[in-house]
């Protein structure tokens, strides 16, 4: 039994011709992708031995991580077609399947997470559990394994953050998703709304500027993939194209421009340059801006792709 044999619910991956709209995969696919820059976020402060300069919100990360990954696999979980068979995908690991990878990715996950709030826990878990104070101090006390706990934090979310675009980009029905870019533009922009989410919760002021600015710079990115993406789209074949026009004029144009670049992106990169610049003050409005956008570009290219089929010129024909 194959690892593609879970997805047949989003027949629209079988069918060119079936549309399914559904909220899970792209909810799973924004929770993985924050979860992925929130790894890099703390596996960073780990490795380099930041998180004990003082109060650090990404010590808060790994436990909101744990959380959001688990409403993730919920999530994917309730979109399942053989929901009784799941427990089969770790029979089994198949190179060639993205699915197999990503199922593996998943599980090697938790135990890092688990580890990374290890690291500095909150207090009230260390007060209630004393199995958990102690175990945070025996780590602390070993800084070399916490510095491979952030290593392992950074490497597997750049894994995951990446795998939720290659989820789509390995699905050859859709010629929207038929990209390479589609990796590196949902790991910009889950380490894009990580830094948005630590910005909004850090408490000291250097903290909030320097995530605002690691924010700004992976927006920047995210625009330019992005663009990129566009461009080779096309470039590319007459189905391409074609499912490049559905956000040129075709249906998915206003959500696309007005909720993933505009108030996804620009927006909240000239408010968080005008803050860093210390023009304006630091506001909490750029990152849940933010954070819609990621949430809203999940739902756009979930849908916009199972509206586009290597037929050529059937997007115009779109309501």
């Amino acid at each position: 039994m194959t690892p593609e044999f879970f997805i047949t619910r989003h027949n629209a991956m079988v069918d060119p011709f079936l549309r399914v709209w559904s909220w899970e995969i792209p909810v799973y696919l924004f929770l993985g992708g924050w979860v992925a820059g929130m790894m890099i976020l703390t596996g960073f402060t780990l490795a380099t031995g930041r998180h004990r300069e003082r109060p650090c919100a990404a010590s808060a990360l790994p436990g909101v991580g744990l959380v959001l990954l688990s409403l993730g696999m919920l999530a994917l979980f309730l979109d399942l077609e053989h929901k009784r068979f799941v427990w089969r995908l770790y029979t089994t690991f198949q190179p060639s399947s993205p699915m197999s990878w990503g199922a593996w990715i998943l599980i090697a996950v938790y135990p890092v997470l688990v580890g990374s709030w290890l690291v500095r826990p909150p207090a009230l878990a260390a007060d209630l559990s004393a199995s958990v104070e102690r175990a945070s101090l025996w780590l602390q006390a070993r800084a070399s394994l916490v510095r491979a706990v952030g290593a392992a934090s950074i490497g597997l979310g750049a894994a995951l953050g990446i795998y939720t675009g290659v989820l789509l980009s390995s699905l050859g029905a859709r010629p929207l998703w038929s990209s390479g870019l589609l990796g590196p533009l949902f790991l910009a922009s889950g380490l894009s709304t990580a830094a948005a989410f630590a910005h909004l919760v850090a408490r000291h002021t250097g903290e909030r500027e320097s995530m605002a600015r690691l924010d700004n710079l992976a927006l920047s990115l995210e625009l330019a993939i992005l663009s990129l993406l566009m461009l080779g789209l096309l470039a590319g074949s007459a189905a391409q194209a074609d499912g490049a026009r559905l956000f040129l004029g075709g249906a998915f144009t206003a959500p696309f421009w007005v909720f993933v670049v505009l108030v996804g992106i620009v927006i909240p990169l000239i408010v968080q340059s005008l803050a860093v610049a210390h023009r304006i003050q630091h506001t909490p409005v750029a990152p849940v801006l933010v954070l819609t956008g990621g949430l809203a570009m999940r739902f756009v290219f979930v849908y916009a792709g199972q509206a586009s089929h290597w037929a050529h010129g059937v997007w115009a024909s779109l309501p």
